[in-house]
């Protein structure tokens, strides 16, 4: 589905030099970090604003400031609502005209660097403002917990985080395949006041990437593709003749074929109307390249729909039955599917989404595509998630050699891990994990298979991001690492 928290968020705000300096004597008695150049000091005087939350004084800002961004200061808000604010944990550069700094979000344990430009002549207005995710840094490391204690602090964290209502769904820690926490928390239909249960299907958004991937390597180890097959190969009416003969499969399993998105206004213009992977090919299929192929990483959501279609030609199945057939099957996978929206699946929980964080939750239905897609979409459980791990690990869905070549990662993403084939890679305070997270309004689920330590965690819930990838982090960094 659509792309997630390892993208950049970028806010350009204007502020003026009295609220910096305000702002620089607010953080001198909070014993903030801070340093004292004239970019210092405007781009902390932002964040003292953007912390407060004050929707009158922020629009005032944005109003005086930088009249073009005063329309999107609701959205401004409701990101701080989801981060909760950041506290400034480390000022690693600070110039007369650029400031960049380490900090922590508030509502959670998520590390982001800021790296913020300003004018050079007064009123030093801010021209840059860029936000990046990235890996909690060494030197503010969590200590890792034996199991006993990792499982309890996980359980306590559930327990908080659901009846603080930040939490809705299921949540699974196993290692060496057996389960050492699974618990459901929450609703899965709020009307019809319906808890959620470990039975309850999740939307899973791009976590379906995983077994669109395993499926292309099944076909390349049974020997009837290979990964640098051109897409021309497969698709040789493909309006755009350019994109078809330079890009590759392993381009696309990779997100470094330029293919671009499927999300926006043609998207939802046409939202109920794409009912199969061809009608999302007519769409789009005369789209030019954004880059040349191999060239950078940009997250594609439509690279992944053109491996569906590629599985449907060389399999001579529709992308659905072949990974029943082959993924979810042979895994043991019985509450996993991609039925249309509308059939009736009555485990399926209902999403919950909320645009505006004063707003209430509404149903997610009128955001959600007819079928999920080899992008994303489908529904799971987190004891299918664990049984998924476990075929992988067990090389019931490919070989040694091929399952090595599906989970270890080949292209640099902007937040410091590297992208697989369909999983991402990464490797945080000495702990390694593969797996594949899926958000969107109303869904968030995470998947992390920990080869070397044998753990496995498994998050789904159906409200908005980052309901399950919090716990997902929590968890991730306590564990042991044996």
């Amino acid at each position: 589905m659509k792309k997630r928290f390892f993208f950049v968020l970028v806010i350009s705000v204007i502020l003026s030099s009295l609220a910096s300096a305000q702002s620089a004597a607010a953080d001198q008695s909070s014993g903030t970090p801070r340093a004292d150049s004239a970019a210092a000091q405007q781009c902390q005087g932002w964040l003292n604003v953007f912390n407060a939350g004050d929707r009158a004084n922020l629009l005032e800002f944005l109003t005086k400031y930088r009249p073009d961004t005063a329309a999107h200061v609701d959205d401004e808000l409701g990101f701080r609502a989801r981060v909760g604010g950041f506290d400034l944990k480390k000022v690693q550069e600070s110039t007369p005209t650029h400031f960049a700094a380490v900090m922590q979000e508030r509502a959670s344990e998520q590390f982001a660097r800021m790296d913020c430009d300003i004018d050079a002549k007064p009123p030093h207005v801010i021209t840059k403002l860029d936000l990046r995710p990235m890996p909690r840094p060494g030197e503010f490391a969590i200590p890792r917990l034996l199991q006993p204690e990792a499982i309890a602090a996980f359980r306590s964290y559930l327990d908080k985080s659901a009846a603080s209502g930040a939490f809705s769904g299921a949540a699974l820690l196993a290692q060496n395949g057996k389960p050492l926490l699974v618990q459901a928390y929450g609703m899965a239909d709020r009307e019809k006041k319906i808890p959620n249960r470990l039975s309850t299907q999740f939307r899973i958004g791009s976590m379906n990437k995983m077994f669109t991937a395993v499926s292309i390597l099944q076909l390349a180890q049974a020997g009837k593709l290979q990964l640098t097959d051109p897409l021309a190969k497969f698709l040789p009416d493909y309006a755009n003749k350019d994109l078809a003969a330079k890009v590759t499969l392993h381009h696309l399993l990779t997100h470094t074929g330029g293919t671009g998105d499927i999300f926006g206004p043609k998207f939802d213009e046409h939202r109920l109307d794409l009912r199969t992977l061809q009608d999302y090919v007519n769409l789009y299929q005369s789209r030019p390249l954004k880059f040349e192929p191999g060239a950078q990483w940009d997250y594609s959501n439509y690279g992944f729909l053109l491996l569906g279609v590629v599985i449907e030609k060389v399999s001579g199945q529709s992308y659905y039955d072949y990974v029943r057939e082959h993924v979810f099957q042979p895994a043991g996978m019985n509450s996993t599917d991609s039925l249309p929206e509308n059939e009736a699946v009555p485990m399926r929980s209902v999403g919950y989404m909320q645009p505006d964080p004063n707003s209430p939750l509404t149903s997610n239905t009128g955001t959600l595509p007819f079928r999920g897609t080899s992008a994303g979409g489908g529904y799971s459980t987190v004891e299918d998630l664990l049984r998924f791990a476990n075929a992988l690990a067990s090389h019931k869905l490919l070989d040694a050699e091929h399952t090595t070549l599906l989970t270890t990662g080949k292209a640099d993403t902007p937040n410091g891990t590297k992208y697989a084939y369909g999983f991402m890679d990464s490797t945080e305070a000495s702990l390694h994990c593969f797996g594949h997270g899926g958000g969107a309004p109303g869904m968030n689920g995470d998947l992390r298979i920990c080869p070397e330590s044998g753990f496995v965690i498994a998050v789904l819930s159906n409200l908005d991001p980052p309901a399950a990838q919090r716990p997902a982090d929590f968890i991730a960094a306590r564990l042991p690492l044996k």
